[in-house]
Formats: C-alpha cells, structure tokens, sequence
C-alpha cells in the first residue's frame, strides 16, 4: 500500500492529467470552456468567481512554495522555521476560506438557480466534491497540527515531492506523516488526475495576455473637444 500510495498513484496521476488533456485538446475542442451560466445569473457570480480563483490562485502558489522550496533555502534567507510556519499557518488558512467561501457561494447559486442548476453536470458535482474536500483536508490538517512550530511537512512530504522528478520516489519520507496530510495528498493527486475531465481544464487555456498587453486607448466624448453630438435619426431616437 505504500508504495501504491507514494511510488505508483503520483505517476498515475501524472499520466491522467498530460494524456486526458492532449486528449481532451484534440476530441474535445468545442467542450474546453468553463461552460460559463452568467447569462443565467451575474451578481452572485461576480462576488463567487473573484473569490474562488484568488483563492485557488494562493493555495496553489502556497502549495509551490512549501513543497518546491527547500528548507535550507528560507534558512539562508534567515527565515526561521516558526517564522515560516506562522506565515504558512495564517497566510494558508486566509487562502483556503477566501476559497471556501467561494466554492459555498458557487455551490449555493448552482442549487437555489433553476436555469443554473439545469446545466450543472454529474462531472461539475465530482469536481466541487473532490476539489472541496482537498481543501478543507488541507485546512483541517494544517490547524490540527499548529501548536509550536506545528507539523513541519518540508522535512517529509516536501523531499518526497521533489523525488518524484527524479523518477526515484523517496517513499520512506511519507513514513509517520499524520494520516489527515496523508489523505489530503491521495485526494490531490485524485484531483490532478480529474483536471483534464471537468471544467478545470480551463486553467491551461487562461488569457495570461491579458496581463501583459499594452493599455487599451479610448477616445474621450467631452463635447467640449469632440463637438456636440448629433441629432439622433429614425429608431436611435428616444421617447419623449
């Protein structure tokens, strides 16, 4: 089982994401959208959706950064491991209830709007279940383990983590992880493995242009400097 666990379901996982999506990108063009219900209702989204992907946008540079950034390395800089864990422990839990909130809002707007409830899928309610359960897994495990210094992952799950990418999973490091860490990273991986199959896969597809494009430039409407408007003809006039 440990070796299941630790060895095989990360590669598996892996696989499932790089082949479904390659897959999905090339069977399934026309169902790579977030399959938006907007038109359906638009105030509760717009409160919902910033707050969900801030939210998962936080946790998963958190995630990057307790796992990919060696231990020695915040030393060096002369970050303290309580330092480090004070900021995982606040900044993390901010994250995951920015993100939990927004997943509830999502998921209240999903079941008290008829036209919106219609379109969610069986795949949409597997997605928001899994998705869902990894982060209040997350969160449950991280405020379970915060007396001190807390439980200092970097020293097991993160190396374990890094293994993977050399092909020579370090699987004695997940020996005496707490099990609520352990059970967070199966569900992880099991939602690393659905991205490709729900409406996640968007993520791969997100206009980073957007960030970096140049400002767009509008004309002013001053009459002042563009002269009165002229008189509205036919059907573009108002009532009276």
């Amino acid at each position: 089982m440990k070796t299941l666990l630790w060895g095989v379901l990360p590669y598996l996982a892996f696989v499932l994401l790089v082949a479904g999506t390659v897959w999905r990108y090339r069977y399934d063009k026309f169902g790579w959208t977030t399959r938006s219900s907007q038109v359906y209702e638009s105030k509760l989204l717009n409160i919902a959706s910033p707050m969900f992907h801030y939210g998962i946008l936080f946790v998963l540079v958190g995630h990057l950064v307790g796992l990919f950034l060696p231990e020695s390395w915040t030393e060096k800089a002369g970050v303290s491991e309580h330092t480090y864990h004070l900021f995982s422990l606040y900044g993390g839990t901010a994250a995951g209830v920015l993100l939990v909130v927004g997943i509830l809002l999502l998921l209240y707007r999903r079941r008290t709007n008829t036209p919106v409830f219609r379109a969610t899928t069986a795949n949409d309610k597997l997605m928001y279940l899994v998705l869902f359960a990894a982060i209040v897994l997350g969160m449950v495990a991280k405020l379970t383990h915060s007396s001190g210094d807390g439980y200092n992952y970097r020293e097991s799950i993160a190396p374990w983590a890094r293994s993977l990418f050399t092909l020579q999973p370090d699987i004695d490091r997940m020996t005496g992880v707490p099990l609520l860490y352990e059970i967070h990273a199966v569900v992880g991986m099991v939602l690393f493995a659905l991205v490709p199959f729900t409406r996640l896969v968007h993520m791969f597809s997100a206009p980073l242009q957007y960030l970096f494009r140049p400002y767009v430039v509008y004309r002013s409407r001053d009459p002042k400097r563009l002269g009165a408007r002229p008189e509205r003809r036919g059907w573009e006039r108002t009532g009276s």
